[in-house]
């Protein structure tokens, strides 16, 4: 029955991976792509020169295929909260739910009623209307990640809220810190930012693959000129917002770091891996074997980056594992770490006081379930570990996420230097002979879309085995179905999503070949 057990959530989570990760092939590519389009827009208002109107169209016209079916898939996606996590949704509803509620309501109707306008009403409404119907739609599709965007990062750290042992959920007390959480604000800011990238990117290689096929220079050049400029800013940006998210996962969620560093055995003046090789013989936190086989390091970085202190101690695996050492918390204080063992034990005292709690209030002793209720609320914070049968369990998947994330650094640092190269160049004349980085700009539109999966793939798999950080474990919020059921959908959605992916591809490279239309 164990095993069964552990195989529905396997598959539960490889659906929901997998439905995730299709989703954010769309959702970057719609929120670069949108701010590139109503900039270019607004110049078209600005000058009136027809070429950027016929410009904007061309690119609206790839957005709004993109657009389309992105929003299929994330619809498949928050159904599966109520699918395939019934349990988390039960225990979190009340918090989780507020942002998804409102991103529904307010942003996806915002992105709904103007983008009408914004691909309709060219000829129908003002410029000035226009213009802002297509902001509006740009700004709807960002306030959109930004509700969803809420919701995760709560999960990642929650707070704003208190547990009721009567009905055994998680209640908001305070939205506002729910909304204005530090590590809020960080994955907004540098999600969204990091998107720019990949419209950016998106943009740079098809107007590339123009220049080449010596076509539509003109707009090409005009369109990598703009999208090379807000490219450049989003890496920026996307870097800067990067710096806050380590030092937030550094101070409440510190196993996620050490598996992102591949450090195991933490130190002060800890220094930050700028390319490593991790060794494959190494299956334990606690063995003696070398957890790299090659490692070259920025001295010091990593104590910096994580607490801004050259000679701060930043732990490893081992002591997280062990406890013992003076350390940063959650909630930004100093204090002793305890072992995950004493979590454990602190763990199941607030599990088995939730039970004695039941029955204290189910027999009417209000004094006695009075005191089951302050044994709960004293270890609550160590409530999920109360679940967690082996205690290596809480390490993540150390080689996925420092994989995923020396991919997406080492990506990010490409593009810096690629969007200066070819904004330089093409402001020179010269980037249409420049053949080789033509071609590299069509190679980097999924150099991109790695970059921004891979992200995604730290901040999930560096988490495990939470859903909610130290207090559910993801087997712990599972529907109760069957595995065969969840097998079936899993297939019939890879591949549904293929189809729509391999169609949205066809149509885009169609449009791409047809070029922008004339436009009076």
């Amino acid at each position: 029955m164990e095993a069964l057990d552990y195989s529905l959530v396997d598959w539960s989570r490889a659906q929901f991976a997998l439905t995730a990760i299709y989703h954010w092939l769309f959702v970057p590519l719609t929120l670069g792509l949108g701010l590139i389009l109503s900039v270019m827009e607004t110049v078209y208002y600005k000058t009136g020169k027809t070429e950027w109107k016929r410009m904007t169209q061309f690119w609206m016209t790839l957005f709004g295929i993109n657009f389309a079916v992105g929003v299929a898939t994330g619809i498949i996606l928050e159904f599966q909260f109520g699918t395939n996590w019934s349990n988390y949704s039960w225990f979190v509803g009340d918090i989780f739910g507020a942002p998804l509620a409102i991103e529904g309501i307010l942003a996806f109707f915002m992105e709904s009623t103007f983008i009408a306008v914004m691909f309709f009403g060219w000829n129908k409404v003002s410029k000035g209307f226009h213009l802002a119907s297509t902001w509006l739609t740009f700004l709807g599709a960002s306030i959109s990640a930004v509700w969803i965007l809420v919701a995760n990062a709560w999960m990642q750290f929650p707070n704003g809220m208190t547990f009721n042992p009567e009905t055994v959920r998680n209640e908001m007390t305070d939205f506002w810190s729910v909304l204005f959480s530090p590590v809020a604000i960080n994955k907004i800011l540098h999600t969204v930012t990091s998107s720019w990238i990949v419209g950016a990117a998106f943009v740079v290689g098809v107007s590339s693959w123009f220049l080449l096929k010596k076509r539509e220079s003109e707009m090409a050049e005009k369109s990598i000129q703009l999208a090379s400029v807000l490219g450049f800013a989003g890496v920026i940006l996307a870097l800067l917002t990067g710096d806050g998210s380590a030092q937030q996962v550094a101070q409440r969620q510190p196993m996620k770091l050490a598996a992102m560093e591949g450090l195991y055995e933490g130190k002060h003046g800890a220094g930050l891996v700028a390319v490593g090789l991790l060794n494959p013989a190494k299956k334990n936190y606690d063995d003696r074997i070398a957890p790299f086989l090659l490692r070259i390091e920025i001295p010091r970085a990593l104590s910096y980056l994580s607490f801004r202190d050259f000679n701060a101690f930043v732990p490893g695996i081992s002591d997280l594992m062990d406890g013992g050492y003076t350390g940063i918390n959650a909630r930004g204080k100093q204090q002793t770490a305890i072992s995950v063992e004493e979590k454990r034990t602190r763990g199941q005292k607030a599990v088995q006081a939730l039970a004695d709690f039941k029955k204290a209030r189910k027999a009417g002793n209000d004094s006695l379930a009075s005191v089951h209720r302050t044994i709960l609320e004293t270890n609550y914070s160590y409530f999920g570990y109360g679940f967690i049968k082996d205690k290596k369990d809480v390490i993540p998947n150390v080689p996925l996420t420092f994989y995923a994330f020396h991919t997406m650094v080492i990506l990010g640092c490409f593009f810096l230097i690629f969007f200066v190269l070819i904004w330089y160049l093409n402001q020179k004349n010269k980037l249409s002979s420049q053949k080789w980085l033509l071609g590299l700009a069509i190679i980097a539109i999924p150099l991109a879309y790695i970059c921004s999966e891979s992200g995604w793939i730290v901040a999930e798999a560096g988490r495990q085995p939470w859903v909610i950080q130290d207090i559910m474990p993801t087997f712990a919020a599972v529907s109760s179905i069957q595995t065969s059921s969840v097998q079936t959908t899993f297939l019939l959605f890879a591949i549904l999503f293929t189809i729509m992916l391999v169609a949205e591809v066809s149509i885009m490279i169609r449009q791409i070949r047809k070029g922008p239309e004339n436009v009076h």
